[in-house]
C-alpha cells in the first residue's frame, strides 16, 4: 500500500456496488451526502482492521484519530497472531530435525527449551512490532489515543457521529466525527466450568506466562488455534493431549489435510482424544484434571482452553447507536463494511467475517475506500487465502473439494503427494501435498489445497490463479524451478489438463 499522504485528491461521488445499478453515489448507511477529504474519521480498535484503515483514511486527506486501549496492532499483534506464531517458528526447528537421520546428521547431547527464554521473545517481539506500528501511524498524521471509545447514542445537530473516550490516565474526552470505524476484535471463549486462573487453566492469551515447559498439556478446542499450540508445544517436547469433539481435528478444513494433520499429531506422540468433549476443568495444587462428558478424567500439568473466541462489542454503545448485532454479538455488516447505523462501518473479528487478520485488514481498507468515496469493490471472501501454522502447514484458496462433492460446483480435482516430488526427497519430506480444482468446462483454478512446509508462501500463485481466472493449462506452462517444491503446483495443473475431447 502507498503511504504518499502530500495527494490528497477529492472524493468526489463514487460508484456504491452495494446499491442498485441505476443512480448509484457514495452514500453513508443514512442515505446522506457523500462525506469527502478532510472528514473526521474516528477508529475504535487499533488492530489490522483499525490501522490499516486509518493509513487509508489518511492517505485519503482524512484527519484521523485512532482510539486503542490494548495497544497499537491490537490483540493480533500483542496476544494472538504474532506471538503464536513466534512461538510456532521456535518450535520449527525441533520439528525440522525430524528428518535428520535420513539426512545423515548425527546429533549429539539432545537439544532443550528454556520456556522463559522463548516467551520473553515472544512478547518482545510483538512489543516492538506494536511500536513499529504506532510510529508509522504517527508518521502519517494520524492521531492515536490510548483508552477506551463509545459511540453517543445520537447524532449530532449537523449529522456527525459523537464518540466519548475514556483515556488511560482517566480523562474523558468527546471526539465528532463524519465516520466512525469500530474494529474491537474478540476476546477468547471462557467455558463456565473451565474458568481460567492464568497459571494452570490457560486462555491462549495467557500461554505466554509459562516460564517452563508444562509436564503434560492438555489443549481442549481441536479449531485452528487448538491445533496450531497442540503442535506447537508438542514440537518443543511436551506430552499434549488434544481434545476434540469431533470425529478428527480441524474439522473445518480439508478433509484430506485434517487426516494428514492428525495423522502427523499421532505419529510424533501426541494422544488424540477424538469424539471427546471438555465437561469441566478443575485445579488440583500443583495440575489439574479434566473432566470429559463420558466420565474420564485427563490429569495433567496444564490446560490450555481453546474453544474459540468472542466479539469485543460489549459496553460500545452499539445498541444504542443503532448497530443491529446478531444473536452471537457480532456487528452486522454488508460487503462494503457498513454497519445499520448512519456513519458507523465495522471491520475484523467483531464482524464475524472471516477470523483472519488479513480479512480485517481488507474490511477495514474497504469501509474507508467506501465512506470517503474512492473506487471499491466489495469484499470477496471466497479470494481469501487462509493458512494453519501446524507442521506441515495448510494452505487454502477458493473453492473447497467439498463443495465438488456436494455438487455445489462443476469441477475436476487433482492431489499430488509431496513426497514423489525431488526437492521434497531432498528435504526428507514426507508428508504433504498439493491439490487443485478446476472448472470443468473452462479449465479455470478455481481453489487449491497445499500442505507441506512453507504452505504459506508456496499458496500464493495458486491464489493469483484463482483471483485473476487463469486455467490449469496457463499454470502449467510457466517455468518452475528444477527441484522445486512449486515444481508440484505445475505437475497438478498439468494433470488437469483438457485434451478438448
Amino acid at each position: 500500500m502507498s503511504t504518499t499522504t502530500d495527494d490528497h485528491r477529492p472524493a468526489g461521488e463514487r460508484p456504491d456496488p452495494t446499491a442498485p445499478a441505476e443512480g448509484r453515489r457514495t452514500q453513508d448507511a443514512a442515505g446522506s451526502s457523500p462525506v469527502r477529504a478532510g472528514s473526521r474519521v474516528v477508529i475504535i480498535g487499533g488492530g489490522p482492521g483499525g490501522y490499516e484503515a486509518a493509513l487509508v483514511a489518511a492517505q485519503l486527506g482524512a484527519r484521523v484519530t485512532l482510539v486503542e486501549r490494548q495497544g497499537t496492532g491490537g490483540a493480533a499483534v500483542l496476544t494472538d497472531v504474532v506471538p503464536s506464531k513466534t512461538l510456532i517458528a521456535t518450535a520449527e526447528w525441533m520439528t525440522t530435525t525430524d528428518a535428520a537421520p535420513e539426512l545423515g546428521i548425527r546429533g549429539g547431547g539432545g537439544t532443550s527449551v528454556d520456556m522463559a527464554a522463548v516467551n520473553r521473545r515472544v512478547l518482545e517481539l510483538a512489543r516492538r512490532q506494536s511500536q513499529d506500528i504506532r510510529a508509522r501511524l504517527e508518521r502519517e498524521g494520524i492521531r492515536v489515543v490510548d483508552g477506551t471509545g463509545r459511540l453517543a447514542g445520537h447524532l449530532g445537530s449537523t449529522g456527525t457521529r459523537p464518540v466519548h473516550v475514556t483515556t488511560a490516565d482517566g480523562d474523558e474526552l468527546e471526539l465528532v466525527a463524519e465516520i466512525v470505524l469500530v474494529a474491537t476484535g474478540a476476546t477468547p471463549r471462557v467455558l463456565p466450568d473451565a474458568q481460567p486462573d492464568g497459571e494452570r487453566i490457560l486462555t491462549w492469551v495467557q500461554m505466554y506466562n509459562l516460564t517452563e515447559l508444562p509436564e503434560h498439556l492438555v489443549v481442549v478446542g481441536s479449531g485452528v488455534t487448538g491445533a496450531e499450540f497442540a503442535g506447537a508445544y508438542n514440537g518443543l517436547g511436551v506430552p499434549v493431549t488434544l481434545v476434540s469433539s469431533r470425529d478428527r481435528v480441524l474439522p473445518g478444513e480439508d478433509e484430506d489435510a485434517a487426516e494428514l494433520i492428525e495423522n502427523v499429531f499421532r505419529n510424533r506422540g501426541m494422544t488424540v482424544l477424538s469424539r471427546s468433549r471438555a465437561a469441566a476443568v478443575r485445579r488440583t495444587g500443583d495440575g489439574v484434571e479434566v473432566e470429559l462428558t463420558d466420565g474420564r478424567v485427563v490429569s495433567a500439568s496444564h490446560c490450555l482452553v481453546a474453544v474459540g473466541g468472542v466479539p469485543s462489542t460489549a459496553g460500545l454503545g452499539l445498541e444504542e447507536a443503532g448497530v443491529v448485532l446478531r444473536d452471537s454479538g457480532h456487528i452486522q455488516v454488508d460487503r462494503v463494511s457498513r454497519t445499520t447505523a448512519p456513519r458507523v462501518y465495522a471491520a475484523g473479528d467483531c464482524t464475524g467475517v472471516l477470523p483472519l487478520a488479513s480479512v480485517a485488514a481488507m474490511q477495514g481498507r474497504v469501509a474507508m475506500w467506501h465512506a470517503l468515496g474512492d473506487a471499491v469493490s466489495p469484499l470477496d471472501v471466497d479470494a481469501v487465502t487462509a493458512n494453519i501454522f501446524t507442521a506441515p502447514e495448510i494452505a487454502t484458496i477458493g473453492v473447497s473439494e467439498r463443495q465438488v462433492l456436494d455438487g455445489e460446483v462443476d469441477a475436476v480435482v487433482t492431489q499430488l503427494p509431496l513426497a514423489r516430488n525431488p526437492r521434497a526427497k531432498m528435504l526428507g519430506i514426507r508428508e504433504g501435498f498439493v491439490k487443485v480444482m478446476a472448472d470443468r468446462h473452462s479449465g479455470a483454478v478455481l481453489g487449491a489445497v497445499v500442505v507441506a512446509p512453507r504452505a504459506s508462501e508456496l499458496i500464493f500463485p495458486l491464489a493469483v490463479a484463482v483471483t485473476q481466472r487463469i486455467t490449469v493449462d496457463q499454470l502449467a506452462n510457466v517455468y518452475t524451478i528444477y527441484p522445486s517444491l512449486s515444481g508440484s503446483i505445475a505437475e497438478a495443473a498439468r494433470t488437469l489438463h483438457q485434451t478438448g475431447e
